[in-house]
């Protein structure tokens, strides 16, 4: 006799009872963790990664496929690349995880995506200053508050800010210890911040590697929509890791590779004339610019 079920389809029940006895078998083996959530998380893994296997009978060939692409993926990872992000971010694993650890909270500002190109130790700017570095691209002068869901002002929020160049790659991709387009800087006693940086442009993920090759195979782009990173932490609020994304962007209607962008982040970069005065006076020497403003509420954090 076969049985059809959602995770064992056209399965004997003597098979069935082989398959889910060895379920059982791991599941027990995580009893004596000595760590509650340990054991849970385990278990839970366990259950669901056989029920995978089940659910598409998995082959062997395809097993070692699977194999072979982590393999790869380690490879490729080092302290500038990190390939495992790169995976959870494409298969929407990193927003889903997000979206279970930022639970909505008033009016305060979504979280989306980390990406893997954060760095730590970025220089810091002062107030107006510009987190170029030299990066190529069209300068644009942010501005915004950082505020509570209360509406106070977060004096001396920190904010780390980074992004790609115009040619769509990130400091750390050229391998020549440049640092450009990330910098970090702190809020005013009023809360509000300032600073230049570069207008947004669409870029490929990272697709020369296994997660590359991988959505090439299912037919997807790469391509993310335009954004600009921002992680903003102060004492006692919710460490937020978000982007703003450029109004008017075709690639927020084909798709972002990563599934980050959120109606809310999308944000107004409005063009100004070459030769068009700057907020604080600086000489772009006849360049055209552009102008956006981002303003961030912050959660509380966690009791």
């Amino acid at each position: 006799m076969t049985t059809t079920t959602q995770d064992t389809p056209l399965v004997s029940e003597q098979q069935r009872a082989v398959e889910e006895e060895l379920i059982e078998t791991v599941v027990a083996s995580f009893e004596h963790a000595p760590d509650a959530r340990l054991k849970t998380v385990m278990q839970s893994l366990t259950r669901h990664l056989h029920a995978f296997v089940r659910e598409v009978r998995l082959t062997e060939a395809e097993w070692s496929a699977g194999i072979e692409f982590l393999t790869a993926a380690g490879h490729i990872t080092d302290d500038k690349r990190q390939e495992f992000i790169l995976l959870s971010d494409v298969l929407g694993l990193s927003m889903q995880t997000i979206a279970v650890n930022n639970e909505a909270v008033g009016d305060a500002t979504e979280a989306t995506v980390f990406g893997p190109f954060f760095v730590e130790d970025a220089p810091e700017i002062p107030l107006g200053g510009d987190i170029a570095g030299g990066a190529k691209g069209q300068p644009c002068w942010i501005e915004g508050t950082v505020r509570d869901t209360s509406g106070r002002a977060v004096p001396g929020a920190r904010i780390e800010v980074w992004e790609a160049d115009e040619d769509g790659f990130y400091d750390v991709q050229y391998g020549d210890e440049r640092v450009a387009g990330r910098a970090y800087l702190n809020a005013d006693e009023q809360g509000n911040f300032t600073f230049w940086a570069l207008t947004p442009t669409p870029y490929p993920i990272p697709h020369d590697g296994p997660v590359g090759r991988m959505l090439q195979a299912v037919r997807r782009s790469p391509v993310r929509a335009s954004h600009l990173h921002f992680m903003v932490t102060a004492p006692g609020l919710r460490t937020l890791v978000t982007h703003i994304f450029v109004e008017g962007d075709p690639q927020i209607e084909i798709g972002d590779s990563v599934f980050g962008v959120k109606q809310s982040l999308i944000k107004r970069f409005e063009p100004q004339a070459p030769g068009a005065p700057t907020p604080d006076g600086r000489d772009l020497a006849g360049q055209d610019w552009a102008r956006a403003r981002f303003d961030i509420v912050l959660a509380p954090a966690a009791a």
